[in-house]
């Protein structure tokens, strides 16, 4: 970029990649030293438009070529004698760095008498054509895996339909999240610098390298890369940005001039009791337990003894903010409230949120991508052979679950009581490094050949899609909860959290397609009613086990129809362009 400018030559630019990209809005519209070769069709390089970049630079009777040579000699002024004479600070190479000092080195431009008064004849990259139907959207979800996924599922399924998205994580979390990115050429990642935060480990990127309690300390590493997301959201200029936790957003996409959505992980159920229950901390069991007003349900609700999620949600979470008022205020100043979700399963709760919030409430679908062709490895595919069809237990809680040992303990001893062959896939308990430190004395030796634990990433998908998987022991987080509808298996749940919990008394209580393991003292998991919920799914003539397979076969039914996923997605689409009309 540095060297284009030192020179006489007039400029064309091809950018490619996530920085490239930002340095050319750098060049093109801030500086107007440069064109930027629009892309054609996907993305792609366009001959003509190739070459009609290039001779519009090399005419020199032309407008816009003669004010991008006048305004040169300025630039290399500047960068000559501003930059080396006077120290002043040249942004890193890095596309977060660049972009969160932009707005510093336009003032730094404009002292140096850089002619600015022509910008409206410069060709403005990235602008959206008013005729065009395809949008340029951003993506900015909280920094957990559980949210990235889900966003880049969305992302597919629009750049699917020729929509260009931009997508902003931290720089750490990219390398993770690429070989799902199934169009590269349309969805372009935008690193982002995560600062430390006194009381959490340097380097950490996202909420898998800190742990649960220290989240809160993590939302002030979030909310510190906004001086690098507005720098970019102002450079890219999207149609609308996507976000959760980012409670400013919204008020940043309106200084902008973009439109904002609020799309979060968490399904709509929970999103219609938590943040629309007035909670106080001086409210009693009781009052906690009441639900609000024209809810859609007398079912999926918290119990007694789940109620203090309500409280938890009261406190800070960040700098000056509670959780819940972050969701509250991202949902009120939003344009749009979507949710990934179907009218056939939670059509009510969309309903009450809507008119709760006074918004439309998009539903996306399901998104979840077409069913891997990849095969599984042979260690685990060999193990599974050696089992009858839909006889093994599968139990994985997700990445962002750890147990203490006690309950860990009582897991693996549950499933060893169910009498079923079962495979577990769970990160070591808390203040254990490898699982194995954590198993019962004995425990190895008696579930020889008919237990397989593992402390590592799991492909699930695949797995619960092999013959010999008839159970999925879960926690309903909820991309958890669609793949485990989306399967053949039974299904037992154990939830851990608020919104988890929610989603098991829809699943169990109101659509009839699972069984909750109750839980045990202390709301613990107990090893005797987790066997016992196993059990009771795993036997073919229970009249309970036959009801749960009926009904899950008829909810499979309906998410697995391409055609009303690929409703769901046109009529998205649609309104996302109404939007920005």
């Amino acid at each position: 970029m540095w060297e284009p400018l030192l020179n006489d030559c007039q400029i064309v630019l091809i950018p490619r990649l996530g920085d490239q990209i930002l340095n050319t809005r750098l060049m093109v519209e801030e500086l107007e030293v440069a064109v930027e070769v629009e892309k054609g069709e996907n993305g792609e390089i366009s001959k003509e438009n190739l070459s009609k970049a290039i001779k519009l630079e090399m005419d020199k009777d032309n407008e816009i070529a003669s004010l991008l040579k006048r305004t040169m000699p300025s630039s290399r002024t500047f960068f000559l004698t501003g930059i080396f004479k006077k120290n002043i600070s040249i942004p890193s190479s890095k596309v977060c760095k660049i972009w969160s000092n932009k707005i510093q080195i336009a003032k730094e431009v404009e002292e140096y008498n850089l002619e600015s008064d022509h910008s409206n004849t410069v060709c403005k990259a990235k602008m959206r054509n008013p005729n065009s139907s395809k949008l340029h959207l951003a993506m900015f979800p909280w920094f957990s895996f559980g949210h990235f996924i889900p966003y880049l599922h969305l992302s597919n399924k629009l750049a699917e339909k020729g929509h260009e998205v931009s997508f902003l994580l931290p720089k750490g979390a990219q390398p993770k999240l690429e070989q799902l990115n199934q169009y590269p050429n349309l969805i372009q990642f935008f690193p982002l610098v995560v600062s430390h935060v006194d009381g959490i480990l340097p380097g950490a990127q996202t909420t898998s390298d800190v742990p649960l309690p220290l989240h809160s300390l993590f939302a002030i590493a979030f909310d510190q890369t906004r001086d690098q997301v507005e720098a970019i959201l102002r450079a890219i200029k999207p149609d609308i940005v996507f976000h959760d936790l980012g409670y400013w957003i919204p008020a940043l996409a309106h200084q902008i001039g973009i439109k904002s959505i609020y799309y979060p992980p968490v399904t709509a159920a929970a999103h219609a009791l938590l943040p629309t229950k007035k909670v106080t901390r001086e409210m009693t069991v009781e009052e906690l337990m009441e639900v609000p007003p024209g809810y859609p349900s007398s079912k999926v609700k918290l119990r007694a003894e789940e109620v203090s999620d309500l409280t938890t949600a009261l406190k800070i979470f960040g700098i000056g903010l509670s959780f819940r008022d972050r969701i509250i205020t991202s949902m009120n100043d939003s344009d749009v409230i979507a949710f990934r979700a179907h009218r056939e399963i939670e059509g009510p709760y969309c309903d009450y949120v809507a008119q709760h919030f006074g918004k439309p409430a998009m539903l996306t679908g399901t998104c979840l991508p077409e069913t891997n062709a990849t095969q599984l490895e042979d260690k685990w595919a060999n193990w599974l052979s050696n089992f009858e069809p839909s006889s093994v237990v599968f139990c994985a809680f997700g990445s962002q679950i750890t147990l203490q040992k006690e309950e860990f303990q009582e897991l693996v001893l549950g499933l060893e009581l169910s009498g079923q062959p079962f495979l577990v896939a769970l990160t070591p308990p808390d203040g254990c490094t490898r699982i194995e430190e954590a198993l019962p004395e004995g425990f190895q030796e008696r579930i020889q050949g008919r237990g397989l634990l593992h402390g590592g990433w799991f492909p699930q998908e695949l797995l619960l899609s092999h013959p010999s998987i008839g159970c999925f022991v879960n926690h309903c987080g909820p991309g958890t909860m669609w793949e485990s509808l989306l399967s053949d298996c039974q299904i037992v749940f154990i939830p851990r959290l608020g919104d988890q919990i929610l989603n098991t008394r829809l699943m169990v209580e109101e659509l009839k397609v699972a069984v909750e393991a109750e839980k045990g003292e202390n709301s613990k998991i107990s090893k005797e009613n987790l066997s016992k919920a196993i059990k009771l799914v795993m036997d073919k003539d229970n009249e309970i086990s036959v009801l749960l397979k009926r009904n899950h076969a008829k909810l499979k039914k309906i998410l697995s129809n391409r055609d009303l996923q690929e409703e769901y997605i046109n009529n998205f689409i649609k309104g996302l362009q109404d939007l920005v009309k």
